[in-house]
């Protein structure tokens, strides 16, 4: 009795206003609470006692404790405050989605609080009040928060259905949300369905953003938040520029066969969107194409090599210095043994329709394109690598296929355990003289153990000597990382191609599978240098991530890329003429810019444009061996119409990847033009491939006109 006298004489009295230094006590018993829970924190829900959050208020919010009682006072400060703070911590803990209550202020009722709009999911949502401003006080802004935690209790503690879970969107909770509030900074990123045997990481708000209102910050000085569910990295850089002949007259670059470039980039214009510039590789998308290149006779002689040159379409006082090789087509039925190991990534990320599905279909493909007595085994790796299938003779074709058929994703990424595993197994199962392959088909996503390219370069460079090389397959999108794709085939005497559907998959492994498999030269290198009496300047269009130095091309020390059975390999140089009004380069006012070499004033090279040398090794040698052709008036036309149909058609290619990737030099060629000068020179097209082009420049040229 005597406690309830006091607790009557102490409602009648009137309560001390609000200090600043109360409420600084009361911010530091709250921020004391935070860690107090934080620290305490061991069961995922509950507590020893095994109240629940209900119980808390319902113990907080007694008849002894009311609004009335408390409202102003020092003594609410210092109570109603932290608990506050530690509930909606407790709430925010449980990983549910925070939402403002931004009409508190005005009105502290009961029934006003219950009238605050629920998240757009139709989700249960634990609370953040945002304090009202004005002249409320601070007691009375506790209360309020406290009682919207109560009222929104019972719906915060219902068991949210799956689909609600997976399909909270964050960039639906940061619009519209002021900057600073709990739900601004409680929702970073849109919850992913969970990888078997994985627990999703909960995604925790500011502890104090449920106390106290964050500052709104100048424009200038906010942090800009972009949620961007893409994480592609490529491999590029920035375009060649044109060089001067007086100064830099030699120009060196590793072939390439990659593909990768120009089937992103279809799958980025069939989906509506621009492509990337930094995904478009001019040399892959020429190269992505078939083209009827005269070949060498016998296999002693691998490459030949057909120079044209012709007017640039985009520049009337420039050329273009076309060059093409193509390789030995090794006859099928003299194609060596494979011993082939699929290097599969399972991990949760290629659980969707354009990863581990398709990829399962697309070696499938391959394994019927195989002769029986090939063999292929099976390593996957998701977080550990395992083997599920040791090498098996093609002719047990159905243990293969029913061993592809089993994979399931799930885990992490752990792609260096993978690799080392792949490529003992392809040990164990050598040929000599055979083909030995690791086939790795991923999304690209390395996240697990030793995971930067240069890491995975070095293991990559390590295995290659063994005689073993790397096709690499790319798979999906959100993730590809295209960098590191480009860095392990480089560097493991292979190929990088991208499949975004079975008809590429059909392409790559099965049409193109003898240039895929069967290589005739490695380390193949390119060197031009030009006559600088009758060229002023140059560039070379692509290339840019196989750019070699001078010296690289006579050392045989130096790894450069690789030529399958029948492939062709193209460059195009955009080539200035001594004398022309497109020279960009000014002479030089001292040394020898008006002299000539003694090699290139010889009379019996006094009309050679260029030269044009390569070097190559034969599988399974150490020194290379070298192929010159000189570039003469001989090998120029008057018009583009005059050039072969399969120059024209690749310069078309060339043109609009330069255009994709912003490339100056074509910024005034239209679209328009470049579909023109393609289907003119489209020919026979027996695949369709061409057609299928032609389609892609006219997307382009409608979206680029939005």
């Amino acid at each position: 009795m005597t406690v309830d006298k006091e607790l009557e004489k102490l409602s009648r009295l009137t309560p001390p206003a609000a200090t600043p230094e109360a409420r600084a006590r009361a911010l530091a018993a709250a921020m004391q609470a935070f860690d107090t829970a934080e620290n305490n924190a061991t069961a995922a829900q509950g507590n020893a006692k095994g109240w629940r959050q209900s119980s808390i208020i319902n113990w907080i919010w007694s008849p002894a404790m009311n609004k009335k009682f408390l409202a102003g006072s020092a003594l609410a400060t210092l109570l109603v405050i932290p608990a506050a703070g530690y509930l909606a911590i407790e709430l925010t803990r449980n990983g549910l989605p925070i939402i403002d209550q931004t009409e508190i202020a005005g009105n502290l009722s009961k029934s006003e609080a219950s009238k605050q709009p629920a998240a757009t999911t139709g989700q249960p949502v634990a609370v953040a009040p945002q304090i009202p401003a004005g002249n409320v006080s601070l007691a009375e802004q506790s209360v309020a928060v406290a009682q919207a935690l109560q009222d929104k209790e019972a719906p915060a503690l219902a068991k949210p259905d799956a689909s609600q879970t997976s399909e909270y969107d964050a960039n639906a909770a940061l619009t519209n949300k002021p900057e600073g509030s709990a739900a601004a900074l409680g929702a970073t990123k849109r919850a992913a369905p969970a990888a078997p045997g994985i627990v999703p990481q909960r995604q925790f708000a500011e502890p104090m953003a449920a106390i106290a209102p964050s500052p709104v910050p100048p424009a200038e000085g906010r942090m800009q938040m972009q949620l961007d569910p893409n994480r592609e990295r490529f491999a590029n850089a920035a375009a060649n520029p044109i060089k001067s002949v007086a100064t830099d007259p030699v120009s060196t670059f590793s072939a390439d066969v990659d593909s990768a470039s120009y089937a992103f980039v279809r799958r980025s214009l069939t989906g509506g969107a621009m492509p990337d510039p930094l995904s478009v590789r001019v040399e892959e998308m020429i190269n992505y194409f078939p083209y009827d290149w005269p070949g060498p006779d016998n296999a002693d002689q691998p490459f030949k090599a057909t120079v044209t040159v012709m007017p640039t379409p985009w520049n009337r006082d420039t050329e273009l210095m076309h060059v093409a090789i193509k390789g030995y087509d090794i006859a099928p039925a003299t194609t060596p043994r494979a011993n082939l190991v699929f290097l599969i990534d399972v991990s949760g990320s290629m659980d969707e329709p354009d990863k581990l599905p398709l990829l399962k279909s697309a070696f499938r493909l391959m394994v019927n394109r195989l002769k029986a007595d090939d063999t292929v085994s099976i390593v996957t790796y998701a977080g550990n690598a395992g083997t599920v299938l040791a090498p098996t003779r093609v002719a047990e074709k159905s243990k293969i296929l029913s061993a592809i058929d089993r994979l399931e994703p799930g885990g992490s990424t752990g792609g260096a355990e993978g690799i080392e595993a792949a490529y003992d197994l392809a040990k164990q199962g050598f040929v000599k003289d055979g083909v030995n392959r690791v086939m790795l088909a991923t999304d690209g996503d390395f996240n697990v153990g030793p995971s930067s390219d240069e890491d995975l370069k070095r293991i990559i460079e390590e295995k290659r000597k063994d005689g073993i090389f790397l096709t690499v397959l790319g798979f999906g999108r959100g993730n590809l990382n295209d960098s590191l794709m480009q860095t392990l085939a480089q560097n493991g005497n292979g190929s990088a191609a991208y499949i975004d559907t079975l008809a590429e998959a059909q392409k790559t492994l099965v049409e193109e599978a003898g240039s895929t498999l069967f290589p005739i030269a490695s380390d193949v290198k390119f060197q031009v240098e030009f006559n600088p009496e009758r060229i002023a300047e140059y560039r070379l269009i692509g290339y840019e991530t196989r750019a070699l130095n001078r010296e690289d091309f006579n050392n045989d020390r130096v790894d450069a890329g690789d030529i399958g059975s029948g492939h062709s390999v193209t460059a195009i140089y955009e080539i200035t003429p001594k004398g022309s009004p497109a020279v960009m380069n000014d002479d030089l006012r001292y040394g020898a810019a008006d002299k000539v070499p003694a090699e290139a004033s010889d009379s019996a090279h006094h009309g050679e444009l260029a030269f044009v040398k390569m070097r190559y090794k034969r599988p399974g040698e150490d020194k290379s061996a070298l192929i010159t052709t000189p570039v003469n008036d001989g090998n120029a036309v008057a018009t583009v119409d005059a050039a072969p149909q399969d120059v024209r058609f690749s310069v078309a290619v060339a043109a609009f990847g330069q255009k994709l990737s912003h490339v100056a030099a074509v910024d005034t060629y239209s679209y328009q033009a470049i579909a023109d000068l393609a289907a003119a020179s489209r020919g026979t097209d027996a695949f369709g491939y061409r057609s299928d082009f032609l389609g892609l420049v006219r997307l382009a040229d409608g979206l680029s006109q939005r």
